[in-house]
């Protein structure tokens, strides 16, 4: 078979609208490959035909296609293993199943969407009467990253157990026997309190060895349960420094994942010929998450982005932002603030006990500072003799803590012309809750028992009885309280999910996942001016399924503000800076050089205001408005259009001597956060022109140098921070 480009015309897609099968994949003779690609967002994809088996060689930037020839024999282009096949692998390995191997190619179309185009390959199983759609979606103005799923139907008359289905899989990503020299893997830890704490480890770092053989280990990251952040960032950037090319991926998904990179014998024999990548949602191994795929049923894999640029991880960070920022952001009405500064009550602040005493001096302080939103945290339903951890789930206002109404309090923050909003919790109950008298189909259920997690029982969003009753919550918050905010916290995780009405508890998890972003598409169709912010405990649900959906993003609970530095610069890496909201917290008793350390913690993204600004001495008060109104006028017009850049690299929140420096740039400006920890007074900043001037603050005595190609910062104390400022001359994309 000649050479065939997937990129089909308009007339042919005309004769395309049925199932790819009607096209059947020919093979010249037995045992020859015939090579066949896609090319689509600057990136190439190499396949190949063999014996009406389609395996995929590679991804690479387009301007490098034709290196595919030198980068392995490939390997199955979708993952898929069914219960009781013989395994040929070792049995922790994801690199394709007896099942994937197996899938007879039927041919492909192409389609426009209403952003890009979408490339569909059909496979089918005839043994196991499996039918499978490989899609591959590339977006308009979107460079270098694609969306990739998988979905499988069974057209046989009885049931297939799934154990795993890829949403994509890669091959040849370095040499398959010195790979542990060709790649670097940066990968992101993400413990509460320590959010996007990157690390750049060999595979072998990873336990993937080279051992002159195919392993049995592989490199791998996992997250269990609804937590989808809670041990890692659900991405990650494989570096081949040789070629000068970075791959990388983002899960897209509020549960369970997987990814893992290993090497196979795809030739059989024990000889590695092929470094592969398997990216996917739960499955049985790691999730307990066994489909049992009936007659007639089909099945989705998780979205993932997967994309492949020129260059390190900067780059591939670029890229990952620029699809972030056009591919997964739902478009909504225009917000009544855009990128608004955010004033919250809780951190180092009121601490979840608010009352109406200590709230309206608070308002009053946050209006004069410049907040434009207000947001009453957690206890603001609880009574004051009342737990209010463990009494989640009635929503209903404390009448201890507001003597004239929550309704009077909310009313004195719009009078302050900042618009209000509220803390909620919405899956979960607390087990003193009233809400927990309701029956067990309301709730997630293992081994027979309600799950419950740090004084919270979870709620099965599959039950529209569920749905309704949050429905009514939030409506009641929005139409008669007037909120314009929520912050909507979780704060326990389900593990490893349910058994109620699912073939196993990890399908369990996955269709209360997908029940709860259904819940929650509804709920801003329903309110499309209402602002939610997505929390897990700070950024233990830190994911694109959520963002997607949601406008802003907890980084973390971390309260002491001279760890946040190394917070935020990770944390850029994974959410769009116009989403990532990071506290400016000054304690009591702050001094300017603190409050204006916590200003420049979030000046580069999303300012959450807290701490009590109405005991704060007046130069520390003064920091935060001038920090405030610096932001306003000069940094978040620039907000949305930011790709984030690390002039000293990736930070440890462990280290508290070396500096930390954070960049955004937006067409031909740069804006750069450095923070003195207790480290020396100068910090030298490469990457910056002579035009480099400090923007804030500028009456601490910090002082700017410009001297062979350096840029200094001398500091005069420790624990200090400033933005700068500079015009450079290459624009970003």
């Amino acid at each position: 078979m000649n050479r065939r480009d997937f990129c089909i015309s308009s007339s042919a897609l005309a004769l395309g609208t049925a199932f790819a099968r009607a096209l059947p994949a020919q093979s010249p003779q037995a045992g020859a490959a015939s090579p066949i690609n896609w090319s689509a967002a600057s990136l190439d994809w190499q396949f190949s035909v063999t014996n009406g088996h389609l395996s995929l060689h590679s991804l690479l930037p387009a301007s490098l296609a034709t290196a595919a020839a030198n980068r392995g024999p490939g390997g199955p282009e979708t993952g898929l293993r069914i219960t009781g096949e013989d395994a040929s692998d070792a049995a922790l390995k994801q690199s394709g199943g007896v099942a994937g191997h197996n899938l007879q190619f039927r041919g492909q179309r192409e389609e426009k969407t209403p952003n890009g185009r979408v490339l569909i390959l059909a496979h089918a199983d005839a043994d196991s009467g499996l039918q499978v759609e490989s899609r591959y979606q590339a977006f308009d103005n979107v460079p270098s990253v694609i969306r990739r799923t998988t979905k499988i139907t069974n057209t046989s008359g009885k049931p297939v157990g799934i154990e795993y289905l890829s949403s994509a899989m890669l091959h040849g990503l370095a040499d398959p026997v010195r790979f542990d020299h060709e790649l670097q893997i940066h990968l992101a830890y993400n413990s509460w309190m320590a959010e996007g704490q990157w690390h750049i480890l060999r595979p072998s770092q990873l336990g993937f060895v080279e051992n002159e053989r195919s392993s049995w280990s592989e490199a791998e990251a996992t997250a269990l349960g609804s937590w989808s952040t809670e041990k890692y960032l659900p991405m990650a950037v494989v570096e081949n420094p040789g070629l000068g090319i970075s791959t990388f991926w983002q899960i897209e998904h509020n549960g369970s994942w997987h990814w893992q990179v290993g090497n196979v014998a795809s030739k059989g024999g024990n000889q590695a010929d092929d470094i592969y990548a398997y990216l996917g949602g739960p499955d049985s191994l790691h999730h307990q998450a066994w489909k049992n795929l009936q007659p007639g049923q089909s099945y989705e894999s998780v979205p993932v982005a997967v994309g492949c640029v020129h260059g390190g991880f900067e780059e591939a960070i670029a890229a990952l932002t620029t699809y972030r920022r056009r591919a997964c952001m739902t478009r909504r009405p225009q917000e009544p603030h855009p990128n608004a500064v955010i004033f919250n009550d809780y951190m180092n602040c009121l601490f979840g006990e608010p009352t109406e005493a200590k709230e309206l001096p608070m308002i009053e302080a946050a209006a004069k500072a410049g907040c434009e939103y207000f947001v009453i945290d957690a206890g603001w339903y609880a009574e004051l003799n009342e737990e209010w951890w463990a009494s989640v789930g009635a929503w209903m206002p404390s009448k201890t803590r507001w003597p004239n109404g929550l309704k009077y309090t909310l009313d004195a923050i719009r009078s302050h012309c900042m618009i209000p909003g509220l803390w909620l919790e919405p899956e979960v109950a607390g087990v003193k809750s009233a809400l927990a008298s309701k029956p067990d189909s309301w709730f997630l259920i293992r081994h027979g028992k309600r799950q419950a997690n740090n004084g919270r029982l979870f709620l099965d969003f599959r039950n529209p009885e569920v749905r309704a009753y949050l429905d009514a919550v939030v409506d009641r918050m929005v139409n008669e309280y007037g909120c314009g905010y929520i912050k909507m916290d979780y704060n326990a995780d389900t593990l490893e999910g349910t058994e109620q009405n699912a073939d196993s508890l990890g399908q369990g998890l996955l269709e209360h996942n997908r029940a709860h972003l259904f819940w929650l598409s509804g709920l801003l169709n329903r309110h499309p001016q209402l602002v939610i912010e997505n929390c897990g405990s700070g950024g233990g649900r830190e994911d694109y399924a959520m963002l997607s959906r949601l406008q802003l993003q907890s980084a973390s609970d971390q309260e002491d503000y001279r760890n946040f530095p190394a917070i935020v610069t990770g944390s850029s890496a994974a959410v769009l800076p116009e989403q990532l909201a990071i506290w400016s917290y000054p304690i009591l008793g702050a001094t300017a050089d603190a409050a204006s350390f916590n200003m420049v913690n979030a000046m580069l993204v999303r300012i959450h205001q807290s701490g009590n600004l109405v005991q704060l001495s007046p130069t520390a008060a003064s920091q935060v408005a001038q920090g405030i109104r610096i932001y306003k006028s000069e940094i978040r017009p620039l907000l949305n259009q930011f790709l984030p850049f690390y002039p000293l690299g990736m930070p440890e929140l462990t280290d508290r001597t070396s500096p930390i420096a954070l960049g955004m740039w937006a067409g031909k400006k740069k804006f750069v956060a450095v923070w003195r920890l207790q480290g020396p007074a100068e910090v030298k900043m490469p990457r910056l022109s002579s035009q480099a001037k400090l923007l804030y603050p500028k009456d601490l005595g910090i002082q700017l140098t410009i001297d062979s190609g350096f840029v200094t910062l001398h500091f005069p104390r420790p624990f200090m921070a400033a933005i700068i400022t500079d015009l450079h001359e290459e624009e970003n994309v």
